[in-house]
Order: structure tokens, then C-alpha cells, then sequence
């Protein structure tokens, strides 16, 4: 659709990616995305269940009609062209139904979120490609955030600045997935909230947060501080409405983050 963002599309527990993004794990996984308008991706591991072809679906797993959460999927994919098409850009929320067994899985009860003071993040149903981060990978943003994120960085290059996203947005599954990584090394629950939050408890999910840094500079470090780059948002990011969220001895607990800065929408 001329004019159109690339967007993704999501759902609870699949999304759903505009052809040509997703990289092929197999030679028929090349044929099928290469002609693919759709590729409908698992969230909880990635695995790619099926490719949405101008003659129709194209299963990639065995057994696709059992995937759990598909009927929800191509639902969703029968109403956001009509819904782009009628020039609305509304954003809607999905449910945080599946939450409390993966905060229970973790050992954390109903009360974090009233110790750290951080509110429960609903994933939004659909993002906007704002181009690429540091890594080549897919930047995704509420479409709010992507617009703001374009502005800033456009900004800072005619200051004569670079800057680069490192991340944006994540799901639920994600940051699970963090977590599962760092339980495996041997890391603590404990551990780990010093420095992510709880599925279903991090900015990223929302779309309206990235992580920023400078080229050379390492990703997610504290050093990023003591960067021109640094200096220039914190004079500027507020005019485009990010905030830094995580400064030194905030309320929440996390490590002071100074890469981490946030959209503020009405």
C-alpha cells in the first residue's frame, strides 16, 4: 500500500511479519519467503509456522491448524489492511492474560509490581518498521515512538551526531527469554531485576522505548554517559518527548540506565 509503513502485526502468541524481513532457515523456507506478503512467526521461539502467498497459506510445521493462538493470528490479518486502508492509526493493547503463570514460573508473586512501582505493560496489536538497529535487525515501535525516533535521530545529524538504536521493542515471550538465559548461566531471579524487569514489566514491551547508544561505543553500558552523544539527548530528547527512565537511584531498583529513554504520549 503506497504511502503505508511496513508494519507487524500481533497477536498474543504469533506475529505477523511483512515479506521480506525475516532471513530463511532452509532452502524452502527461501522459496516461500521469498514470494510471501505475510510470515507468521512464533513468539515464544521464533520458529516460522507459515507464509501467507498470493494463492493462500503455506504451512512451514507440521500440523499448523493445532498451532495454538492461528486462528487469532489470521484474524488479525484480515482486519488491519482494511483497518490501515481507512487511514486510522489506532493502536490497541493485548490482553496480559498469560502473565501471572510466568511471573508464578519465576517464583515472583502478585506483589512485585507494588515493591518496584512499575505498572504491567500490555504488548500494542500492531508496530512500525523504523528502520534498522546497530545489528541490522528490524526496529519496531509504536508508530508514535517510530515518528518521534526518525525526528530525533534526523535532529542529532545535523547537530553532526550519530545515533543508533540498540533495541526496541520486546515481547513478553522476549524477555522471558532473557531470563531463561541468564537463570541457565547461573545467574539469580534476584540477580537479573537488578538489571531487567519482570515479563510483562519492561518499557520495551510497549513499543515507545529503545535503547540508544553511539557508533564504537559497547551497548548498554554506563560509559555511554560520558558521550557526546549522551550529552546531546539530554538536551534535547525532551523535546521530542523521550524521557530518560531509569537514572541514578530511581524508585524502581533497576541499575541506573542512561541508554534507555522512553516516548511520553497523552
Amino acid at each position: 500500500m503506497r504511502g503505508q509503513p511496513q508494519i507487524l502485526i500481533n497477536t498474543p502468541e504469533i506475529e505477523l511479519w511483512p515479506g521480506g524481513l525475516l532471513r530463511a532457515r532452509s532452502n524452502h523456507d527461501a522459496r516461500a519467503l521469498s514470494r510471501a506478503r505475510h510470515v507468521l512467526r512464533r513468539k515464544r521461539d521464533g520458529r516460522f509456522l507459515a507464509a501467507d502467498l498470493p494463492e493462500g497459506l503455506l504451512a512451514l510445521v507440521p500440523r499448523l491448524r493445532r498451532e495454538p493462538g492461528l486462528e487469532a493470528a489470521l484474524d488479525a490479518l484480515d482486519a488491519h489492511p482494511a483497518h490501515l486502508r481507512a487511514g486510522i492509526e489506532h493502536v490497541g493493547e493485548l490482553p496480559l492474560d498469560r502473565l501471572e503463570e510466568r511471573l508464578h514460573a519465576l517464583g515472583l508473586d502478585d506483589g512485585y509490581g507494588e515493591r518496584t512501582g512499575l505498572a504491567l505493560v500490555a504488548e500494542p496489536d500492531w508496530l512500525a518498521l523504523a528502520g534498522f538497529d546497530r545489528y541490522r535487525r528490524p526496529l519496531w515501535l509504536h508508530p508514535a515512538a517510530a515518528r518521534a525516533w526518525t525526528h530525533l535521530r534526523e535532529a542529532a545529524q545535523r547537530d553532526g551526531l550519530v545515533l543508533e538504536a540498540i533495541s526496541g521493542y520486546r515481547s513478553h515471550d522476549y524477555q522471558l527469554g532473557i531470563f531463561e538465559r541468564k537463570l541457565a548461566r547461573g545467574q539469580s531471579v534476584a540477580e537479573i531485576l537488578n538489571v531487567n524487569a519482570a515479563p510483562g514489566y519492561s518499557e520495551h514491551h510497549s513499543g515507545l522505548a529503545l535503547d540508544i547508544s553511539a557508533p564504537d561505543e559497547p551497548p548498554a553500558e554506563e560509559s555511554f554517559e560520558r558521550t557526546t552523544a549522551f550529552a546531546w539527548l539530554r538536551d534535547h530528547a525532551g523535546g521530542h518527548g523521550f524521557v530518560m527512565s531509569y537514572p541514578r537511584d530511581n524508585p524502581h531498583g533497576i541499575v541506573y540506565e542512561p541508554w534507555h529513554w522512553r516516548l511520553q504520549i497523552p
